[in-house]
């Protein structure tokens, strides 16, 4: 797959090695973007470093715009779900918990703004980095960046906010 996965010398079941999103509960597993379990999804896998989540993507040939570029649409969808992850993952730690620790909360998007700053080549590994910027009871403000090769070429900034009840299976 195209996201990272655990880290090599660490046990598969531990906390820290784990994804963001390999706590999300199999109801809320299926998103295209970050869902673990979607097979034909990116399944980006996002985990905090220090003060900010980090994931890393390399995309396909399919994700092409034009020759030698990516495709914005996947781009936003990394900022898109990248937020989601962070959202949940900032919501714990502000509880005082890990993910993890609990049942993952889960996020859905409010507004998505992406501005793209410079061509994303296709070729390099991106990585997206996102920070938590207000967290709230209902709602997290998230602000990205996506970079190829240590060139920022694209920020975003996303609303986070939980998931309605109404979105629940039942």
């Amino acid at each position: 797959m195209s996201g990272t996965g655990t880290a090599k010398g660490t046990p598969a079941g531990h906390a820290a090695s784990r994804a963001i999103q390999d706590f999300y509960p199999d109801d809320f597993a299926h998103c295209y973007g970050c869902g673990r379990l979607n097979a034909h999804g990116l399944q980006i896998k996002s985990r905090w470093e220090g003060d900010e989540v980090v994931a890393r993507f390399s995309p396909r040939p399919e994700h092409i715009a034009i020759p030698g570029f990516v495709y914005g649409g996947l781009i936003a969808s990394l900022v898109d779900c990248h937020a989601m992850g962070t959202a949940a993952a900032a919501v714990e730690r502000k509880a005082g918990r890990e993910i993890g620790a609990g049942p993952a909360p889960r996020f859905v998007t409010g507004s998505l703004k992406v501005d793209y700053l410079k061509p994303t080549p296709l070729g390099p590994e991106l990585e997206i980095r996102a920070r938590p910027v207000e967290i709230g009871e209902r709602k997290v403000i998230v602000h990205a960046t996506v970079s190829a090769a240590g060139v920022v070429t694209a920020r975003g900034e996303v609303v986070a906010v939980r998931m309605p009840e109404t979105m629940r299976r039942g």
